[in-house]
């Protein structure tokens, strides 16, 4: 085992940190503080002689993957976009391999993660622009070489209800193969049963074709508050650039709007179209492509059960709340199909 497998998530050994100061040649740490709020990866301040920066375990793409998004950054930088350009190692490297793990480092931006009912509707606004902006960048890195070419068409699979169904029958099993169960457990077995009884239900409302409009290209991937930060009103810094792939832009305005305007288990729809308006303000899109890039996300979380698979099949428990508060939206956004695809229309 190594020492990076060996490690809980909070904790960086001493011999692995030294060597990863070395790599990065940051000379005397002052102040080394892990940072909470990623889901996924492992992120800590540290503070030194080079200067502060953000360093970042990443666990959850590969290597190729991880040095190509990095690799676009400096030119996303260079078009006045919010990006934070990762530091090089001594040997001009953008990612470090020490202890077993992968890690890269960025200078410090300050600022905060806000909620999207924290932002008021210009900041909305803004933030859809900002999403625009990005999108037309990517395709600019694209078209200078520095991602690979788009392919003509991209398709969006379609769960079938019956699979769905399935999915969720496997999950009860093993809730139920607890016995003893806690709070979680009790809550999960009546979710799983109320979301069998709304696949039934809703399924002729499932999308159709598996082509979803508005084009495609390449997109961030995870554009949501955890991976912003605010600060004087301005939105200061994009963070997070593991899942930079090919995709629906629809797709991504969608579930942009989604992570940041569902708060508390209702959409807060205003915001929502202010939103939308900025970001077709810089790339124009059909409303009925963005209409149908509603209805694929709202039948991929009927169908999803992803936080449940994390708890039940790997014992991570980091998703819990996650699961509770998108149920909460499911059904208030189930309940109300046409009001939600008309406010990413009327944006």
């Amino acid at each position: 085992m190594t020492e990076a497998t060996a490690m809980n998530r909070t904790d960086i050994p001493g011999s692995v940190f030294a060597e990863l100061t070395s790599v990065f040649g940051l000379g005397k740490v002052r102040e080394e503080r892990y940072l909470a709020d990623g889901l996924m990866n492992a992120n800590w301040k540290v503070d030194t002689a080079a200067g502060v920066f953000a360093l970042k375990r990443v666990t959850d793409v590969s290597l190729d993957w991880l040095v190509r998004n990095l690799g676009v950054l400096d030119a996303l930088a260079g078009e006045g976009l919010p990006v934070s350009a990762p530091a090089s190692t001594v040997s001009g490297a953008l990612v470090a391999e020490v202890g077993g793990g992968v890690w890269c480092l960025f200078p410090w931006v300050s600022g905060s993660h806000l909620r999207g009912v924290d932002l008021s509707l210009s900041q909305a606004a803004l933030l859809g622009t900002h999403l625009g902006r990005l999108h037309e960048a990517l395709g600019r890195a694209c078209s200078s070489g520095l991602l690979p070419a788009v392919p003509e068409t991209v398709t969006s699979g379609v769960a079938t209800p019956e699979r769905a169904v399935e999915k969720s029958e496997r999950l009860s099993g093993l809730v139920q193969d607890k016995r003893a169960g806690t709070a979680f457990d009790t809550a999960a077995a009546v979710s799983l049963e109320q979301r069998r009884a709304l696949i039934g239900k809703y399924a002729d409302w499932r999308p159709q074709g598996e082509v979803p409009g508005g084009g495609h290209g390449w997109t961030h991937g995870d554009v949501q508050y955890r991976n912003l930060l605010w600060e004087g009103g301005e939105l200061a810094a994009i963070l997070d650039w593991d899942r930079v792939g090919v995709r629906p832009y629809a797709e991504e305005v969608v579930r942009t709007a989604q992570v940041q305007f569902g708060v508390g288990g209702v959409f807060d729809l205003p915001r929502v179209s202010a939103f939308v308006r900025g970001y077709r303000s810089v790339k124009p899109m059909e409303a009925s492509a963005l209409a149908d890039g509603a209805r694929r996300l709202w039948w991929k979380r009927m169908t999803d059960f992803w936080q449940l698979e994390f708890h039940y099949d790997r014992g991570d428990f980091s998703f819990d709340e996650l699961f509770t508060a998108d149920e909460a939206l499911l059904h208030w956004w189930t309940e109300r199909l046409d009001q939600v695809e008309d406010a990413f229309a009327a944006g």
